[in-house]
């Protein structure tokens, strides 16, 4: 049976590197992202290099009937998600005294309501079926808050809470949940950056990891992932 990757804010950075790696092993892909160009490309690409299949959704997970709609439209697309990755995100930098209004609205939006309403949208499949893996994509600012960071540490740092939660509450139920904690990986939320490209992470390495974790027997999990550069935070 076809297997399926579902993974949100799969048209660049950390999910275009494990949507890579998982084609290649031959698993079919559902993603969304706010770019409907950008998925085209995409799906063009995957399709033509590994030869599965990709489910492209244009979606803002920020807007709960938006995420309605991509779990629509998944399910629709296979009937059954073997991995899911709650990847995208945004930051806005600024401090929690001064950032603009709406701010820590948007990054709780953004990088937990739509973890959370997604993986409810999934979970009950795997539960059936007593498989299944998620992977919650947090950050080094899901465990120590720097100024700058404002909201964007408030909201990762409740992914955690909820990934931990998710995770002891799956135990019974044979559905695997791993936290990711990467430091400064090179993707777009750097652009424009005077800093080295070797000082980054690379995205190909957060995918080798994700594969490497998803591919332990069913006897083990590695419960939080965390990943910084060589020469330490940025």
């Amino acid at each position: 049976m076809d297997k399926l990757l579902v993974i949100t804010g799969g048209t660049k950075g950390i999910g275009k590197a494990v949507i890579e790696r998982f084609a290649k092993e031959g698993y079919n892909i559902a993603t969304c992202a706010r770019n409907e160009q950008d998925l085209d490309a995409l799906k063009m690409q995957i399709e033509a290099s590994f030869g599965v299949s990709i489910l492209i959704h244009k979606a803002d997970i920020s807007k709960r009937e938006e995420i309605n709609s991509f779990i629509a439209a998944v399910k629709g697309f296979s009937d059954k998600t073997d991995v899911l990755v709650n990847n995208a995100g945004v930051f806005i930098p600024g401090a929690i005294h001064e950032e603009e209004e709406g701010a820590l609205e948007m990054m709780i939006n953004t990088n937990l309501y739509s973890a959370y309403h997604l993986t409810r949208g999934f979970i009950h499949d795997m539960k059936a079926a007593r498989a299944g893996h998620i992977f919650n994509i947090c950050s080094t600012a899901s465990i120590i808050p720097y100024i700058n960071g404002g909201s964007y540490c408030i909201s990762k740092f409740a992914l955690l809470g909820m990934s931990k939660v998710l995770r002891e509450e799956m135990k019974e139920h044979n559905v695997r949940v791993t936290s990711v904690l990467p430091g400064a990986t090179l993707t777009a939320s750097w652009e424009g950056t005077d800093l080295p490209e070797e000082r980054f992470m690379k995205p190909e390495d957060i995918a080798e990891t994700l594969w490497s974790t998803y591919r332990l027997s069913d006897r083990t999990v590695i419960e939080e992932i965390l990943l910084r550069p060589q020469e330490g935070d940025i």
